[in-house]
């Protein structure tokens, strides 16, 4: 994705999306380990893309993002688990 396609995203959704891009970077990772990726070139992008994420966040003042992004994945796992 490009910057402006995050900038146009609610700060909540911006959220869900870094934890989207932090699980398919750690599947990401896994397969590279276990198995020959198709394409390598999707841990490079993956990871500009939280980058991207992050600078969005950090221009719109948020601060604690990973805090906050753990009281999110807290919440919605106390919440799936109930």
């Amino acid at each position: 994705m490009k910057t402006g396609e995050f900038r146009e995203m609610k700060t909540a959704e911006l959220y869900a999306e870094l934890d989207r891009l932090r699980r398919h970077l750690f599947d990401l990772r896994s397969q590279a380990v276990t198995e020959k990726l198709e394409n390598p070139h999707q841990l490079q992008e993956t990871r500009k893309d939280i980058a991207r994420v992050l600078t969005v966040l950090g221009e719109r003042g948020e601060t604690g993002i990973e805090q906050k992004q753990y009281h999110l994945e807290s919440v919605a796992t106390h919440r799936g688990g109930g």
